[in-house]
């Protein structure tokens, strides 16, 4: 199963837009992981009409529609891989701890808030960020992630979009 994996979208503002590459690579997923922070609800509807089901949750800049409709946290099944979604992961001192506490059967953990992509693992577990799409911050570039699961073992990596 091929996933897509984004986050902190910030959409809409300005003339900013999902690049193309992006919406290409969503609409070739089975399926979208969001880690929140979309800002409007009409944004979260924008990136589930690309095709593939959605699923997120919720960021701390995200309207009050959108906590009403998304969970702060949550697990799902994705081929066979327990996964954990949460937006803000907390500080990066003790984070992969702090991850496998907070979700204790997951295998990995996908988050956001930082915009700034990464991958770590410890004896099987994994906790990725996938960045942002659109607004880099302080990452050297604009990022999203993707997720190749099979039977259950789940390979992430990061996209550097233009």
């Amino acid at each position: 199963m091929i996933v897509a994996v984004i986050g902190d979208t910030h959409l809409p503002r300005g003339s900013r837009r999902l690049p193309a590459e992006c919406v290409e690579r969503i609409a070739s997923a089975e399926l979208v992981v969001h880690t929140g922070d979309f800002s409007r609800l009409e944004a979260h509807d924008q990136i589930a009409a690309i095709g593939p089901p959605l699923v997120a949750v919720h960021g701390n800049v995200d309207d009050a529609e959108l906590h009403d409709r998304l969970p702060e946290r949550r697990e799902l099944e994705i081929g066979g891989a327990l996964v954990g979604l949460i937006h803000d992961a907390g500080p990066r001192r003790g984070r992969l701890a702090r991850m496998r506490r907070l979700f204790p059967d997951a295998d990995a953990v996908i988050f956001g808030h930082s915009h700034l992509p990464l991958l770590e693992a410890e004896h099987g577990f994994q906790i990725f960020n996938p960045g942002s799409p659109t607004e880099r911050r302080r990452a050297p570039a604009r990022t999203m992630g993707t997720a190749l699961v099979e039977h259950g073992a789940i390979a992430f990596e990061h996209v550097t979009l233009p």
